[in-house]
This record gives structure tokens, C-alpha cells and sequence, in this order.
């Protein structure tokens, strides 16, 4: 006869999951950060200036998704076998993204110039 312990289901655990959200955030987050700070640098604007015909857009993007897979391999070591409330890494998400999305638009980062 089987016991009701060998039919409960073990969930998964939510912490690569919201390790996945917010790494996404933090990516979103830094190419906010370098929209924004090479208008305020021109030596930053330079510095990411990784191929000519584009322009210092190859050097945001490259170090966003660069630092957007370091966070997100970091942070899942770090929460691979936990839980974590994921209303909390959402909403964490959000801000984060918000922040990133604002520091990309014209009217934001030509206030700098």
C-alpha cells in the first residue's frame, strides 16, 4: 500500500527564476547607465566606441548583455537550491528595467549635455 508522502509532488525551487528576472533588469540597467554616461563622458562615449560604423552603441550593448550574463550566473550560483518570492524579484525586475528604459531616452540623457 502506498502513503500519501510517495504521491506529494516536490516543487521546483523559484530561485533561478528570479535570478533570471532580475539579471535581466541589472542588463537593462547598465545600458541605461552607459546611454546616459556617454553623453556625459566624452571619454566614455570613446572607450565604447568597439566598431566605427556604429558607434559607441556596440560598446553599451556588448557590456550590458556581457554584465547581464555575468549577474544572472552569479546570482543563480547563488539562489540555485533556494526560493525566493518571485512578486519580490518582479517587482525588483520592473524598477530595474524602468530605470534602464528612462536612461535610454533622448529627453533624459540630453539633459546632461
Amino acid at each position: 500500500m502506498t502513503t500519501e508522502a510517495q504521491y506529494e509532488q516536490k516543487l521546483p525551487v523559484t530561485g533561478p527564476a528570479a535570478a533570471a528576472m532580475i539579471a535581466a533588469g541589472i542588463g537593462a540597467l547598465v545600458i541605461g547607465i552607459l546611454t546616459t554616461g556617454s553623453v556625459i563622458f566624452e571619454g566614455l562615449k570613446a572607450a565604447l566606441n568597439f566598431w566605427p560604423p556604429a558607434g559607441s552603441l556596440t560598446g553599451k550593448t556588448a557590456i550590458g548583455v556581457i554584465l547581464w550574463l555575468i549577474s544572472w550566473a552569479a546570482v543563480n550560483a547563488s539562489w540555485k537550491d533556494k526560493d525566493y518570492d518571485l512578486r519580490k524579484a518582479f517587482l525588483i525586475t520592473l524598477v530595474l528595467l524602468g530605470l534602464g528604459v528612462i536612461l535610454t531616452f533622448p529627453p533624459v540623457f540630453e539633459a546632461f549635455e
